[in-house]
């Protein structure tokens, strides 16, 4: 499973923070970091409306204040190729793919509110190594459309992502059974998740359902500014998320034989199964009967599963109460 950290603009515009936020990622066992490039007035008239968490401050004024330069985003991207991370960012305008390329970043997720502008995705189509597509606003023929126009083109990576842009999302909402859809639907591209859940019990379901690729938020605090962080996992809960992402695959991709691994259980057996035993004292010349047995620890003896074979057998010898049942007190 490939693991992206989600940080967004949480960085609030400062270089040494998303730094941190690429450390953070990177130490809790993500594969690759992902912000987002918006700059404002290249991809909204002053008059659009904002959505309801912009509360405190204008979406203009968020996002001019937390954009960065060509020089910045190709610090952040040095230093994540430095310590050996992916990176990855959503642009929101032809602008900003221009602002990204210029600073040799080729790694695009196109956010689920981009996938009906054609004219962002046939320009990301010509300069992008690798593209994400998310699905949370986007129906069926829509994202056939897209995934038509990114057919075109000799892409290195093609990932698709269930995601339902609901945050927090609830269980009911998740939509899984989508993931088997899209692998139907676009055979030619991985399938991924991108979780709006706040635990990781949809990211462990989607490596069952087949998803490669997952995508969850990080903070480094809940009470952190901003739209995402309230609805992103904080360090602590992140570890645990791709801790059990990654034992999920694990169990998953590691199937038993299980004859092969009875014999593997050496003494084990013989400790905790049960031997056929007598019940009493019975004398030479008995005909045994299933009253006659008792089936007692250790399993070393014949074992408790063969005492059809000896009712009504008799005995060659006098045997006691507790003595093993051995093959040699009979004819």
């Amino acid at each position: 499973m490939y693991i992206i950290s989600e940080f967004g603009n949480m960085h609030e515009g400062s270089v040494p923070l998303a730094k941190k936020f690429i450390e953070v990622g990177k130490s809790l066992g993500a594969d690759c970091v992902k912000f987002q490039a918006h700059y404002f007035d290249e991809e909204s008239l002053i008059n659009a409306p904002a959505p309801s968490y912009f509360n405190q401050e204008s979406r203009e004024s968020y996002f001019n204040r937390t954009s960065f330069s060509v020089k910045q985003w190709n610090e952040l991207k040095f230093y994540a190729d430095e310590i050996e991370i992916d990176f990855m960012v959503s642009p929101f305008s032809l602008y900003a793919v221009d602002v990204l390329l210029d600073a040799g970043i080729t790694r695009f997720k196109i956010a689920s509110g981009e996938v009906t502008n054609l004219p962002l995705l046939n320009y990301i189509n010509i300069k992008a190594d690798e593209v994400f597509v998310s699905s949370g606003m986007s129906s069926l023929s829509e994202l056939k459309q897209a995934v038509k126009l990114f057919n075109n083109n000799n892409l290195k990576r093609r990932v698709l992502f269930q995601c339902s842009s609901i945050y927090p999302c609830p269980p009911e909402k998740v939509g899984l059974n989508l993931i088997n859809s899209y692998q139907n639907n676009f055979p030619d591209w991985e399938i991924g998740l991108s979780d709006h859940t706040l635990s990781s019990t949809a990211g462990v379901l989607s490596v069952y359902s087949g998803a490669t690729v997952i995508e969850k938020h990080l903070t480094l605090s809940n009470l952190m500014y901003g739209s995402d962080a309230k609805n992103s996992l904080e360090p602590q809960e992140f570890d645990l998320f791709v801790k059990s992402i990654r034992e999920a695959q694990v169990i998953i991709n590691s199937p038993l034989n299980k004859d092969k691994e009875v014999l593997l259980l050496g003494d084990m057996k013989h400790i905790f199964e049960k031997s056929i035993v007598y019940s009493r004292n019975l004398l030479k010349g008995k005909i045994l009967e299933f009253s006659d047995l008792s089936f007692k620890k250790p399993g070393d003896g014949i074992s408790a599963n063969k005492f059809e074979d000896y009712i009504g057998k008799k005995l060659t010898v006098d045997v006691f109460k507790n003595q093993k049942l051995s093959k040699t007190n009979f004819k």
